[in-house]
């Protein structure tokens, strides 16, 4: 191992001023921002929350794929010298909050540099050199001032490509759900908003002139047989109590019960348990839950445990209708009805007054359990792959410290 600043190994170049008044919601070019790095490292995309930029720049700020950036303001706890490698040419620019990383490659290997960033030794260092107050700063010269122990460039290859490879299956297990997530959407709107769901002789329904016929209060055509009744004949609404943060505790332990909260569904670096009561409403993982501030509307699933006051769970009559009414919920026309009808008071919050006004069709029986099975396998395998992706990340972070320190090492 070979100890160093890494000042003598790799340089960071500030990004470039863009403009605000060429700032679009849409466009071409994308301007990276702290948002887009992962607080452990890896690249954040902000899906609906681009700031886009119509302005002339100059073209060295236009990123290539894979370029090593590092974020220098810290906008959230954990931020700061977080690394991310730009995913697609010619789309992301490089402003000035983000530090663009080159390196030696005859002593310094990029991959290597990625995951060097976010071992503790280097983010510490970071940390403790960074200005400001409340929004901390890190600058190039404080990153070459981190002193840091490396082994070759060879070993910094066999070490990063190990590494690589075990993110690259966290990426995979990801967009499998991604797609999983999508096809059980696409099934809905074929069934439920098209009606061309499989007949009895297994065509789809509407297209093979299934008989139809006016519904007054949708103001179309549903099937034949079908009825139409407000969604709180099919479901309740169920609120939880919040307990006071001196009964939290951050490690699982006899009694206490996982306390869910709507960041933990997009990451498990606040996990939270609090005592186990009476009192509390525990869901399981495929039960539906909605966020209710924030990104009201969100219909969430997958984590155990009692729900904080800033999610409701929707408690579904009959089991056999679970999945058809978490589709319905979920379906782009009612998430941006019950999240636009809750914006209007200061804090949107979302209640069972805005479930009230909804009305759902009815579809038979069959029609039920069918889509309840195929959905519920669907549910089965996203979970499984979580599950997988989980154990992935845990071993990851066991084994990079374990490595970068030289404590294990990799055989040819």
């Amino acid at each position: 191992m070979n100890r160093m600043k890494l000042g003598e190994i790799l340089s960071v170049k500030h990004g470039w001023a863009f403009k605000g008044e060429y700032f679009a919601e849409d466009g071409e070019r994308s301007i990276l921002t702290p948002g887009n790095f992962f607080e452990k490292g890896g690249f954040k995309p902000n899906n609906g929350k681009e700031r886009y930029y119509t302005g002339v720049y100059p073209k060295e700020y236009l990123c290539h794929k894979g370029d090593l950036i590092v974020a220098m303001t810290q906008q959230a706890e954990g931020l700061l010298g977080s690394t991310a490698l730009v995913p697609e040419n010619d789309k992301y620019l490089h402003n000035q909050r983000i530090g663009l990383i080159t390196c030696d490659e005859k002593r310094l290997n990029k991959l290597f540099a990625y995951y060097l960033f976010m071992t503790k030794s280097v983010r510490e260092q970071l940390e403790r050199s960074s200005s400001g107050t409340k929004v901390k700063h890190t600058s190039p010269e404080k990153i070459y001032d981190v002193e840091v122990e490396i082994p070759d460039v060879i070993s910094q290859q066999k070490i990063a490509n190990l590494l690589w490879s075990v993110d690259e299956k966290i990426a995979n297990n990801k967009a499998i759900n991604d797609n999983l997530e999508q096809q059980a959407k696409l099934i809905y709107d074929y069934w439920f908003t098209q009606f061309d769901f499989p007949d009895e002789n297994g065509k789809p329904y509407c297209s093979s002139g299934g008989k139809m016929v006016w519904n007054e209060q949708l103001k179309r055509n549903i099937p034949e047989n079908w009825n139409v009744v407000p969604l709180l004949k099919l479901v309740n609404w169920e609120s939880n109590s919040q307990p006071p943060k001196s009964e939290f505790v951050y490690e699982p332990k006899e009694g206490y019960v996982r306390f869910i909260q709507n960041r933990d569904y997009d990451s498990d670096t606040h996990i939270t348990y609090i005592p186990r009561t009476k009192n509390l409403s525990i869901v399981d993982r495929f039960d539906i839950l909605m966020d209710k501030y924030g990104d009201a509307g969100a219909v969430r699933y997958g984590i155990e445990g009692a729900f904080n006051v800033a999610l409701g769970k929707i408690c579904v009559h009959n089991p056999n209708y679970r999945e058809y009414i978490r589709s319905f919920l979920g379906s782009d026309g009612i998430y941006k009805f019950l999240h636009n009808s809750c914006m209007a008071s200061t804090r949107a919050s979302l209640s069972e007054a805005n479930l009230a006004i909804l009305n759902v069709v009815v579809p038979d029986e069959k029609i039920i359990l069918d889509y309840e099975n195929f959905l519920h396998k669907i549910r089965v395998s996203i979970l499984k792959n979580k599950d997988e992706t989980v154990e992935l990340i845990n071993l990851r972070d066991w084994l990079l410290p374990m490595l970068m320190n030289g404590q294990a090492t990799i055989a040819d």
